[in-house]
């Protein structure tokens, strides 16, 4: 059983990061984000509360993400492990799951953390366009659609996240360092974070990641 948190700010890749290892060891990877974006496209209640708060490049209140989180991991998938992306953020989030985990019988193996700077998060992030028919994303540098402006998979039209325009994406990035940061002190204090140079190609981060959890 293998539980894993990856942890880093936007534009890292730690959600390319933690499909790969995901499909190595064949467990579900848990990406907060499209739970709460799922939401927001089905226009629930919780999702028109959940748009807004994005839109504004702030984290979403951590009773709505540890509900969401709860609800996730009584799922059977999970049975077997999982990789948990962009949850837990604050240390009271990562509290709420190590009760939710404990009442499992179970325990955080270890944390990734994967470090870059800001310069190279809005390079990646800039880039980025969004199917409005599927949800699939590309990048216009590097995974670019076969037809501009157009998904490969449904044919759906791209376009840009808010949470992906410059002026959202550096506030974005303040949030983490200011409010996510110290939760890597958190785990460090239990000696089981692993730091990623998240700056490297997909290849390498893969290798380095491999390498340390030895898989």
């Amino acid at each position: 059983m293998s539980i894993y948190i990856f942890l880093g700010p936007p534009g890292s890749g730690k959600g390319t990061q933690a499909k790969i290892l995901a499909n190595k060891l064949r467990i579900p990877h848990i990406a907060m984000g499209d739970i709460l974006r799922e939401e927001v496209r089905r226009k629930t209640s919780l999702g028109i509360k959940i748009e807004k708060i994005l839109a504004e490049g702030k984290l979403v209140p951590d009773s709505v993400t540890g509900e969401v989180a709860r609800v996730r991991l009584s799922l059977p998938d999970c049975g077997q492990g999982f990789i948990f992306d962009g949850f837990p953020r604050t240390q009271l989030q990562a509290e709420t799951l190590e009760d939710i985990l404990k009442s499992q019988g179970r325990k955080v193996d270890k944390v990734i953390y994967f470090s870059i700077l800001l310069k190279a998060a809005l390079e990646r992030l800039s880039l980025r366009r969004s199917c409005r028919g599927c949800g699939a994303v590309y990048h216009l540098k590097y995974n670019p659609p076969k037809h501009s402006g157009k998904c490969d998979a449904c044919g759906g039209d791209l376009y840009l996240r808010h949470d992906d325009e410059e002026d959202v994406i550096k506030n974005r990035f303040e949030v983490f360092l200011s409010e996510t940061k110290p939760l890597i002190e958190y785990y460090k204090n239990r000696d089981i974070v692993i730091q990623v140079d998240a700056s490297k190609s997909i290849e390498d981060v893969t290798k380095e990641i491999f390498q340390a959890l030895n898989v």
